[in-house]
């Protein structure tokens, strides 16, 4: 069950913040700004290494994020066998409202062998909606 709820901001293009913790986590990743490829692998790759196990994406060309960050997990693993506890579920809501997607996080994203206590909304826009997308969040 998810008890801690964070937000983050990616501006595009924009270098991304250190990985200072590696707990596990599930990421909505909200697109909102127009991402070069190289750039989306970079942060595919920060999300798999920063401990994301499951990533949902909602937004601009979101089945992109479920190919590239279930890339990122085969790579991290040097393209062998993943353990179980590792192995990143990826999701993508093309047709689905943003509050459909929270609910859905909140109560069916769960991960077949961690326990998952934290959320990471990955906002990737050029404007922080910290509090609009927080209060959404926790009203889905």
């Amino acid at each position: 069950m998810i008890v801690n709820i964070e937000y983050l901001q990616l501006v595009p293009g924009a270098i991304l913040p250190p990985v200072t913790e590696n707990t596990p986590f599930l990421a909505v990743v909200i697109v909102e700004g127009d991402v070069m490829p190289e750039w989306q692998a970079l942060v595919s790759d920060w999300l798999v290494q920063s401990g994301c196990l499951y990533m949902m994406a909602w937004g601009r060309n979101c089945s992109s994020w479920d190919d590239s960050v279930d890339h990122a997990n085969l790579k991290e693993f040097s393209f062998g066998e993943i353990p179980e506890d590792k192995f990143v579920m990826t999701t993508w809501h093309a047709n689905d409202p943003l509050h459909d997607v929270f609910w859905f996080s909140k109560n069916n994203g769960v991960h077949p062998s961690v326990d998952l206590e934290r959320s990471l909304l990955v906002h990737i826009s050029p404007f922080n909606k910290s509090a609009k997308l927080l209060s959404a969040y926790v009203d889905a």
